[in-house]
């Protein structure tokens, strides 16, 4: 087992005159658009700057740090991790493993005291949200190593679930800002909710994905579809967008959320917008119709679904209910705040990446 700090020699920088993107000692394995101010206007192309392909810049190699989630898995291993990353250049490796995710900005704070450059995040999405929390605002990049169940940011950025590629996108893959949310003082990369997916979100944590995998989310969501509305009034932006009964309200800062359903289309991750959707629908039949529609990518036009934009969504419920972020679970609430945090930290990302 590897001390929590250990911390590994590599070889001696490269020389600064040396080709950009950081290359490998041995043969590796290789295997936007701004929004207009109001909801539903057409999109114009995105900024230059929102993407920093940064391979032009990287002279020279990386102090590295690796953030894993022990329990988690893929490929062949943190071994197999430790031997990729080692394949490469890098100044230092200072590597932490942690038994939760809520220990790993505790790591991450001291990864970038001790000036780690490039983070190479392992586990699963609620690892990556503890990770990105603790470097929002920071020159660091984060390199995702999707090890967990859902993956859904990993998914979102088309970075896959195979190590060995996505050890080489987090050192020659192009760099780019990616927005976050933030709710009620934690920062989010996927999504945040309150209600239904809040409480599915809860059930799968308890076992349910260590057992079942993906299929948790799915089980524990035919549980809740029976589930009451609950009166609530919803802002966007300082205005009164919604007030009555519903069962759930999601914000999206991507398109593909909760389940691996579609809900919000039109997401991207760097346009300085957070997605808002509100669903009424009660009982397995109109739950049965509402997620007919999202599956089929059609989630505005269900009777049950309201969806719009905006920078900043307050919520005000009757009842306390559970909310959620990144697919973990928090304590129940009568309140939220989500607002966006436009280029907010820096990912590693495939040059396929929309």
């Amino acid at each position: 087992m590897v001390k929590s700090a250990d911390r590994q020699s590599a070889v001696a920088a490269p020389d600064p005159a040396a080709p950009a993107p950081a290359t490998p000692r041995t043969a590796a394995p290789r295997t936007d658009a701004s929004r207009a101010e109001q909801p539903g206007a057409a999109r114009t192309e995105a900024p230059a700057t929102r993407a920093l392909d940064t391979k032009a810049s990287r002279t020279k190699a990386p102090r590295v740090a690796v953030i894993a989630h022990r329990k988690k898995t893929i490929g062949g291993g943190l071994d197999e991790l430790r031997k990729l990353i080692t394949g490469y250049e890098v100044e230092d490796l200072l590597w932490y493993e942690v038994p939760k995710s809520k220990k790993a900005p505790k790591k991450v704070r001291q990864a970038l005291k001790d000036g780690a450059e490039l983070f190479f995040v392992w586990g699963g999405d609620g690892t990556v949200q503890r990770c990105v929390d603790a470097l929002a605002g920071s020159d660091a990049a984060v390199a995702i190593v999707p090890a967990g169940t859902a993956n859904l940011l990993a998914r979102n950025l088309d970075i896959p679930e195979d190590l060995a590629e996505a050890v080489r996108i987090g050192f020659e893959g192009r760099r780019a800002r990616l927005d976050l949310g933030k709710i009620n003082g934690e920062h989010f990369a996927v999504m945040a909710g309150v209600g239904l997916d809040a409480e599915m979100i809860a059930d799968a944590d308890r076992g349910l994905k260590d057992r079942l995998g993906r299929l948790a989310y799915i089980w524990t969501g035919l549980r809740h579809v029976g589930g009451s509305v609950t009166p609530m009034k919803v802002k966007v932006d300082g205005n009164d967008w919604f007030e009555g009964d519903a069962s759930c309200v999601l914000v999206g800062n991507v398109g593909t959320v909760t389940g691996g359903i579609d809900v919000f289309e039109d997401a991207r991750y760097d346009d300085g917008w957070l997605e808002v959707g509100v669903s009424t629908a009660e009982g397995p039949i109109q739950w049965a119709r509402t997620l007919g529609r999202m599956s089929a990518g059609n989630a505005e036009k269900s009777p049950f679904v309201r969806i719009t934009r905006a920078r900043k969504v307050s919520v005000k419920l009757q009842a306390p209910m559970a909310y959620e972020l990144d697919g973990g679970a928090r304590d129940r609430v009568k309140r939220i705040t989500v607002k966006v945090v436009p280029q907010a930290v820096t990912l590693c990302l495939p040059d396929t990446t929309g």
